[in-house]
């Protein structure tokens, strides 16, 4: 995740966000990716509107268009009821929301998220979740995570990665069907490779 955000660069191979290398191009790359770190930056002073428009400036979104995209992304991530309300005291589970508008801010192609549900409760998770699928109508969604509940609930394609390396690539449908459960596929996968 962080050689596709541009964070590090690969020691071989490239990364690349919709088309641009990201080690030599991240800039451009970047203008094509939202990203959501598992404990993201959120200033607990800052109301989700204030934060929104502070990173619409950044951006050096043109008023107009700053306008509609705040609104586009409280509407799509269910943040009417709290917009005005500081950062600080909503719940994680509302700050993962806030952290998916900002993401979402400037209409990119690719969302990279990290373990976007870990710590929330169960109603969390489902708000979390409807989010996430609301969103994966119209972008590509990278989600990475411990929890294979998660994956079976919103994911089409998995990646599974053990020790570094990559031990499966497909549908989770077919990893279902042909060991049981998602958990029973990894122990499989991870035990297998790790012989």
């Amino acid at each position: 995740m962080k050689m596709l955000t541009g964070y590090l660069a690969p020691s071989l191979g490239t990364a690349r966000i919709a088309g641009h290398d990201m080690s030599i191009d991240r800039l451009a790359g970047s203008g094509h990716l939202g990203y959501l770190p598992e404990n993201g930056p959120l200033y607990p002073d800052e109301t989700p509107f204030s934060l929104l428009e502070f990173f619409a400036d950044a951006r050096g979104m043109d008023p107009a268009y700053k306008k509609r995209r705040i609104g586009a992304v409280i509407d799509l991530c269910a943040l009417g009821s709290v917009i005005h309300k500081p950062i600080g005291k909503l719940s994680k589970g509302f700050r993962q929301r806030v952290g998916m508008a900002h993401a979402l801010l400037h209409e990119p192609d690719v969302l990279i998220m990290d373990e976007p549900t870990a710590g929330l409760d169960p109603n969390q998770i489902v708000e979390v979740r409807k989010t996430l699928m609301r969103i994966a109508e119209e972008k590509t969604i990278l989600l990475s995570t411990h929890i294979l509940q998660e994956v079976e609930a919103m994911a089409q394609r998995v990646i599974m990665i053990n020790e570094g390396s990559l031990v499966y690539d497909g549908a989770v449908k077919g990893l279902v069907e042909r060991h049981g459960s998602l958990d029973k596929a990894f122990h499989f996968l991870t035990a297998a490779a790790a012989a």
